[in-house]
């Protein structure tokens, strides 16, 4: 028991640091990278642009093949670190979003006061995306969807919560995206009534927390990852509908290279 209490505590110890350091680093978002110097390489999710050359595509994107800290994960629950940690804090409102298909996945741009606290520090919402298959799996499996919320704060570090979706009802909180769906295009399209970002989220909010990165090109490694544990569901008819659009536009599994996955195992 005393030697498990000793683990835990250098593993907090240790995702305590990560996390700090990772919140004095400064990017841009997930799926949304900038380069000042040049025009960035094309990539995508299949063939000479597909996930295993992204690496060898612009020297910008090098972390993509020899980081040691990337995203995504399979999340081993039988390997989790169980720690009573603070909820991530989620002060979302209803929102008028900016939709567009940016060629890589379905993208809703947030412009109101949306944050998130993660241990006392402020992350404000830039957008959320999604992915088909899931990025992140669970004991080596996938679920149909992922939803990333992209969040950052006042020094550029990133914290995305990852949001697992499974096969089930209809979930009408999407309806206003899903039904322009095949109108997007790279072009801002405002959605006709706001959307209440609360209502993306499963009730049950904790999350198995981890330091990584970018799941795109340039996969920099400045992410504190917050995975929910509860999924949210999504009919067969809706995940259908986006993989029609964006089918296999997940990246495979990273290795861990020993990080702790930590898991906030309270709900308070």
């Amino acid at each position: 028991m005393m030697l498990r209490n000793k683990i835990v505590k250098l593993a907090v110890a240790v995702g305590v640091l990560t996390v700090t350091l990772l919140f004095t680093t400064c990017s841009d978002s997930e799926d949304n990278i900038t380069n000042g110097e040049h025009e960035a390489a094309h990539w995508g999710y299949e063939g000479e642009d597909g996930p295993e050359h992204w690496g060898d595509l612009d020297p910008d994107y090098a972390a993509c093949s020899n980081g040691i800290h990337q995203s995504p994960i399979d999340i081993d629950t039988a390997a989790v670190i169980h720690v009573d940690l603070p909820n991530v804090q989620i002060n979302y409102q209803a929102s008028t979003l900016n939709v567009v298909n940016n060629g890589h996945t379905i993208q809703a741009k947030n412009s109101a006061v949306n944050y998130i606290e993660v241990e006392g520090t402020r992350f404000d919402l830039l957008q959320f995306h999604f992915h088909a298959s899931s990025e992140h799996t669970v004991l080596g499996s996938a679920y149909p969807m992922e939803m990333h919320l992209v969040h950052q704060n006042a020094a550029g570090a990133l914290a995305v919560i990852g949001v697992l979706i499974t096969e089930g009802l209809e979930n009408p909180v999407f309806n206003p995206i899903w039904d322009n769906l095949s109108a997007l295009t790279a072009e801002d399209f405002p959605l006709a009534n706001p959307l209440n970002l609360d209502d993306l989220l499963p009730m049950d909010q904790r999350t198995y927390r981890y330091t990584g990165s970018l799941t795109t090109p340039p996969c920099s490694e400045i992410v504190s990852w917050l995975v929910m544990a509860a999924p949210i569901e999504m009919s067969p008819a809706q995940i259908q509908a986006f993989e029609a659009i964006h089918d296999g536009n997940a990246r495979p599994v990273q290795a861990l290279n020993g990080r702790y996955i930590l898991f906030d195992a309270s709900m308070n």
